[in-house]
Order: structure tokens, then sequence, then C-alpha cells
């Protein structure tokens, strides 16, 4: 991630918090206005409804840890993903050492066969992959053990392609220090215009893809996506308070019915609401 990217990222962050500060105070004020109403006895009919059905089922069932539990686990789930999909932003162009890398296919440059590429056919080379795949990439073996056809990670003007290597131009005049690679994509009719050299090389890729998968990634890192994780989180951590909230001035108020109606408080005795 450039310098400028990165300065993008911290914009759109800045401005979705604030959004999300809004948001907040919004269920917050609505939260309020609620227990007003509750206050005031204009929810006292669907109080006193909602007593009556749960007191017909002659028994409690607790189900709304199993929802709020289940709520949880996929929000944490998915704040993970969001985390990790920054993480490959980050270090999209740093260069692949030990561990694989997962990277974001964004080109169609490595999607088929283009028939005039017979090589693809007379070796049969079948390790394509379309935009939008996941793919793994494994660190770079020397210089003088990439092959021919071997499918590589390269810079050049600060945009990552991943493409096949078609030739290889031993040291000459021209170049004496050092190789150059010609790559091109297989769905591509020609070479890239420039050869690359080892030093632009991050990574190459042995074959394993996840179809379509990177889609999804690309979305989270999106501001689309930073907006849903944020209100998810805002969500997850206001929705319990509000509720306990709610269903405290909710009870308070169904034993205040019962209270004016004589009935006392024997029914908290038999049923918890």
């Amino acid at each position: 991630m450039d310098s400028f990217e990165l300065y993008t990222f911290m914009l759109c962050l800045i401005v979705l918090v604030l959004l999300g500060l809004v948001f907040s105070s919004m269920i917050f004020i609505l939260a309020k206005q609620n227990v007003r109403l509750i206050q005031l006895g204009a929810e006292d009919k669907s109080i006193q409804k909602s007593y009556e059905k749960r007191l017909k089922r002659k028994e409690r069932i607790e189900t709304g840890w199993f929802f709020q539990a289940i709520a949880t686990l996929f929000g944490c789930a998915l704040f993970a993903l969001f985390a990790f999909t920054i993480y490959l932003q980050v270090v999209e162009k740093d260069v692949t050492v030990g561990t694989p890398t997962i990277r974001v296919v964004y080109s169609d440059s490595m999607s088929d066969k283009y028939e005039k590429n017979t090589y693809l056919f007379e070796n049969d080379l079948n390790d394509q992959f379309s935009r939008f795949d996941l793919i793994v990439t494994h660190q770079l073996p020397k210089e003088e053990d990439l092959q021919l056809y071997d499918i590589v990670v390269y810079e050049v003007d600060d945009v990552l392609l991943v493409h096949r290597i078609v030739a290889i131009e031993e040291p000459n005049e021209e170049h004496p220090d050092c190789r150059y690679f010609r790559l091109q994509g297989d769905f591509v009719e020609y070479p890239d215009k420039k050869p690359v050299r080892y030093e632009q090389m991050k990574a190459i890729y042995r074959g394993e893809h996840v179809k379509f998968a990177g889609s999804f990634v690309m979305f989270l890192q999106s501001p689309a996506g930073y907006m849903c994780v944020i209100f998810l989180v805002i969500e997850m951590l206001t929705s319990p308070l509000i509720d306990k909230r709610i269903d405290k001035e909710r009870k308070r108020r169904l034993q205040q019915l019962q209270i004016n109606s004589n009935n006392g408080n024997s029914f908290f005795d038999r049923f918890n609401f």
C-alpha cells in the first residue's frame, strides 16, 4: 500500500467512523424515545399481550441467548475476515517470504488459453485463473531456478501483475549483469512490452486458487465494506445495552399495571418476564 492508498484508506475510515457515531447516536435517541413511550403508557397493550402470550405457554423457552451467541460468532468472524482483508491490502506489494501469501486477481489476462499461444496447448498448461479469484503465492526460488512457463507476481510502474514467463534472455551485451524475463498473460496475444528483472518479482504461483472468493475480499476493502463492518460492530455493542434498558422498563411498567389492578407481584413468582 503506497502513501496515496494509505491516505485514501485513512480518509475513508475517518469519514465512516464519524458516520458510525452519528448512526449510534440516532439509535440511542430512538431507544430513549421508546423508553419514554413505555413510561407514559403508550405500550401498555403491547406489554400485556406479550406477557399473556408467554404465560399461556406455561413454561419459559430460553432462546434469546442462542441467537445472541450465533450473532456474536458471525460478527466476530466477519470482523476477523475484514481485518484479514486489510492485512492483504497492506502487504499486497511485499515480497512473499516463507509463509505463502493470498492475493486477489484483478485482471482476466490469465483466465483462458488464447488460441494463438500454442505453447499452452503443446505443454498442457492448465493452471489458469480468473478475475476475482483468490490465488496462493509462494516465495520465489532463486533467479537461476526460475523456469520457462512459471507464473510469477511482479510489479511494473507500481502495478502488480501475474503472468507467465514465456522467454528468458540470458545476460548479453544489452544487459550484462542480469537475466531478462519476458512475461505474457495466457489470454493475451502479445507479451508485455517491457522485459522484467528478477528484482521486480514478488512471488511465484503454483496453481492453488479459490474461484471468485476475491470479489468478497474486494467488497470488504471498499468504502461500502468498511461501512457494513463498522455498523455491524456498532449494532453488536449497542443492541444488548438498549435491549436490556427497554426490557427493564417493560418489566417495571408491567409491574405497575399489576399493582394498579390489585394483583400485586405474584405473577413474578410464576413467570420471570
